[in-house]
């Protein structure tokens, strides 16, 4: 299935452009066996005009028919390339970036592809509960893999060390696979859903005059 890249965007978005768009599934808490629970998720991945997209998750626990029981969770966070920072970058805080931005062409933004043909990228994600998470990872094609390189907890949190998260656009369907490590235990298989696409992307509004 061809990849559609929405207008609007910025060029450093365009090997993120296939996850942009709401998706909605469901999965399995654990490996997914036995009484494992199910689980329904609506993920959001929205672009601003910015060269980050926002990550949005909302889950529920559901039966085998996927009647929604009861909230599960909501996370939320951003997604883009790992590259230096240029002087027409933003922040931090509420620091403008320049009207034209660090990267402005498709031939910029291929030049940043690390030497295994894909682009490095970070995520940053926030839980309910004090917990924060830094991913880097890489992302080639249609496929995503993301490690753990901190994992920020509050004094009243629960435990939890380190995660891995892998995604693929497999016939026009984001599967993904989440595994954790919590209570001195090693990583082992959190969740996995298999989401479909259920609102085409929005390019950001433009101003009027």
């Amino acid at each position: 299935m061809p990849i559609e890249i929405p207008t609007g965007l910025t060029p450093e978005l365009v090997p993120l452009s296939w996850l942009i768009g709401e998706w909605e599934g469901r999965g399995r808490l654990g490996a997914g066996e036995g009484e494992d629970d199910h689980f329904g998720q609506h993920v959001t991945f929205a672009h601003h005009g910015f060269p980050y997209l926002e990550y949005t998750a909302e889950s529920w626990l559901c039966d085998e028919a996927g009647v929604r029981l009861r909230p599960l969770s909501i996370e939320t966070g951003f997604w883009q390339l790992d590259r230096p920072i240029q002087e027409a970058d933003g922040g931090p805080g509420l620091t403008p970036a320049d009207i034209v931005p660090a990267y402005k062409t498709a031939d910029e933004v291929e030049a940043l592809r690390n030497d295994d043909g894909g682009f490095d990228i970070t995520v940053s994600v926030l839980h309910p509960g004090g917990i924060a998470e830094l991913y880097y990872g890489q992302i080639k094609g249609p496929q995503i893999h993301l490690s753990t390189d901190a994992v920020l907890r509050g004094a009243n949190s629960r435990d939890y060390s380190a995660a891995t998260r892998i995604f693929g656009l497999v016939n026009g369907e984001l599967f993904w696979r989440w595994d954790v490590a919590s209570g001195g235990a090693p990583l082992a298989p959190h969740a996995s859903a298999i989401l479909r696409r259920v609102a085409t992307p929005v390019p950001p509004q433009q101003p009027t005059e």
